[in-house]
């Protein structure tokens, strides 16, 4: 018999995920009587191993073959935290660790505890959102534009079917100049269509003035890419947004600038008086060079992007703290948060003062992050981050859920690690950002989902763009992606749509994921299905904030529950290959599913509902 002992259900932790502090948490473990336990230990660590206390585990008495221990316990200070338990036997004792959500003696992980402040707060409006990413060149193009002052040398696309340029130069080059001419007038005209898919804020790849279409090579953070338009058109785009309650937010680029940059002015195009070209630069402190000019720290060794050092105090003043920062300069403009990028390169300070600066400046203001994995306890450069226990970020990228979602969608998984996967996220994260997270299955970075789905091919640029889906490729991933995200729409947090993914844009990796939206030639069933899950998200407010309760992962099949308000809606997804009968009779949102009886419902394989109670 095995020792029992489940973090995830309130019989043996209560309450359930994070703490805040002074508050009690109870936890039991029971253990076979055969093993003749004398006694019981939870022992908790930080996150280096270092002893915090250790709780007597005390018997309360017996229920059939166990013998049930308890202990109380409560943490001082917000933190992140690990535990275990020690068994005293007559003859010795042993440790009792972490075996998926099992216990196992002896070998294994521990368990989790987030402590997380008292006053954390996420924006009301983030909670439950419904998000669109939008990659601003290659969204839509309205009018002519302005392009004096544009870094170049560029290309302008002259038809926006054209292929992107993924082909190096004459010196192996990738240089990313090649652009289309999307634009905030364009996004702004597009407003109608982005709120018909239920979104509740935008998402904005950079905008600032840059060299490269992607503009992650910040060239000047005040001043919009003269391609997009001006200050004053991005305030339009941003007043159309508002209008229709869509908040808007800017990706934060803060690890590193362009080597093309007002900052460094490597090229001299900014007028010489950046760090590459005066050491009396008042951005010289930005930069560690290692042999000024020609050697310094660059990202991730590209030396187009040379990093900065995110704690100087003129960095700092630049981009948070001064009277007019980036921050509160586009803050004035419009937007209404900030996604940072590469959030593990910036150090717990920066973001401890970006997010009480951001806070002052607007009390509702949105700080999300990149993060690829779970980051509760994500560590990064030998350092146990401190996203939540610190109250830095109120979201981050949701990836894990992304690749838990295509699991389950390609049969590596049978719904169990799924389930597992969400109800860990939630244990591990304050409920607050649980319900804040950007739950993706495309973005700028990653293989569009239509084809991750159906093709997980890695080749050269040259073979990825000579390779697209067939007739027969593309309606099976279509009919995967129906699936795949009714399930990112009916779990908690903010399912975020990048752009053409609802039409049935289909891509390898950048710069494949990253083609103009298709104008007039969308995929009719998949816009329409977007837009129905982001309607009913939008109408249903059990959806964007209720509780979660999985009753059935297994065999190819999901259903859960989620409930608010004296409401319940029950969720079923049949990925089997057997027709799943199941109770319920008001389908509000349903694929391949029908009524086999007055009070019951039948899923064909790959159907799918949503049923009120």
């Amino acid at each position: 018999m095995r020792i029992l002992f489940n973090s995830k259900l309130l019989q043996f932790k209560d309450p359930f995920g994070t703490l805040l502090p002074q508050q009690s948490c109870t936890l039991r473990i029971h253990i076979p009587s055969s093993v003749n336990a004398l006694a019981a230990q939870c022992r908790i660590s930080g996150p280096d191993g270092e002893s915090v206390m250790n709780v007597p585990m005390h018997l309360q008495g017996t229920m059939g073959a166990y013998s049930m221990f308890r202990g109380d316990f409560s943490l001082e200070k917000p933190g992140l935290y690990f535990y275990y338990f020690y068994i005293t036997k007559p003859d010795g004792g042993f440790r009792l660790f972490k075996y998926g959500d099992e216990t196992n003696m002896e070998d294994g992980a521990m368990w989790q505890v987030s402590c997380i402040p008292e006053d954390f707060t996420v924006p009301q409006w983030a909670q439950g959102a419904t998000m669109y990413q939008v990659f601003p060149d290659r969204f839509c193009k309205v009018g002519d534009t302005d392009l004096t002052g544009k870094l170049e040398p560029y290309t302008l696309h002259k038809d926006w079917s054209e292929e992107v340029h993924w082909q190096p130069d004459d010196k192996g080059r990738v240089l990313n100049n090649d652009f289309y001419g999307g634009n905030f007038r364009g996004i702004a005209e597009k407003m109608d269509y982005i709120a018909s898919l239920g979104t509740t804020v935008l998402y904005l790849n950079p905008i600032s003035k840059s060299f490269s279409n992607h503009r992650y090579d910040t060239g000047d953070y005040k001043t919009p890419d003269p391609m997009l338009g001006t200050l004053a058109d991005f305030t339009a785009m941003c007043d159309a947004a508002h209008k229709r309650g869509i908040r808007v937010i800017l990706d934060g680029v803060f690890s590193h600038t362009g080597s093309n940059s007002l900052y460094f002015d490597k090229d001299g195009t900014f007028g010489g008086n950046g760090a590459y070209t005066s050491q009396k630069s008042p951005y010289y402190s930005w930069y560690q060079f290692k042999n000024w000019p020609e050697e310094y720290n660059s990202w991730w060794g590209f030396d187009t992007l040379p990093t900065v050092s995110k704690l100087d105090p003129a960095f700092v003043e630049y981009i948070i703290t001064g009277q007019d920062s980036v921050i509160a300069h586009w803050l004035r403009a419009g937007c209404d948060g900030f996604r940072l990028d590469v959030a593990d390169e910036l150090p717990d300070e920066f973001l401890s003062i970006l997010k009480k600066h951001l806070r002052k400046l607007r009390p509702d203001a949105l700080l999300l992050g990149e993060v690829w994995e779970d980051a509760s306890n994500k560590r990064a450069y030998g350092i146990s981050r401190c996203y939540f226990v610190d109250g830095q970020l109120d979201s981050v990228m949701n990836y894990p859920f992304r690749t838990a979602i295509l699991n389950f969608m390609q049969k590596k998984d049978d719904g169990k690690a799924l389930a597992n996967t969400v109800m860990t996220v939630q244990e591990n994260y304050p409920p607050q950002v649980f319900l804040a997270n950007m739950n993706l299955l495309s973005t700028h970075d990653s293989v569009r989902i239509l084809t991750a789905l159906v093709d997980d091919f890695d080749g050269t640029r040259a073979e990825v763009a000579a390779r697209h889906l067939s007739p027969t490729q593309y309606q099976a991933a279509r009919q995967q992606l129906l699936m795949a995200s009714f399930l990112q729409y009916m779990l908690p947090g903010t399912p975020s749509l990048y752009y053409g993914d609802e039409a049935g844009m289909e891509g390898y990796k950048d710069p494949f994921n990253r083609r103009p939206y298709p104008w007039g030639q969308e995929d009719p069933i998949l816009l329409a299905h977007f837009q129905a899950l982001g309607q009913l998200r939008k109408a249903r407010e059990v959806l964007r904030l209720g509780d979660l309760h999985f009753f059935e992962a297994g065999d190819g099949r999901l259903g859960f529950s989620r409930s608010y308000g004296g409401k319940t809606l029950r969720i079923y997804l049949n990925r089997s290959e057997e027709n799943w009968d199941v109770p319920g009779s008001n389908i509000l949102l349903g694929h391949r599913a029908a009524s086999s009886a007055p009070t019951w419902l039948t899923l064909q394989p790959m159907g799918f509902c949503v049923t009120e109670e």
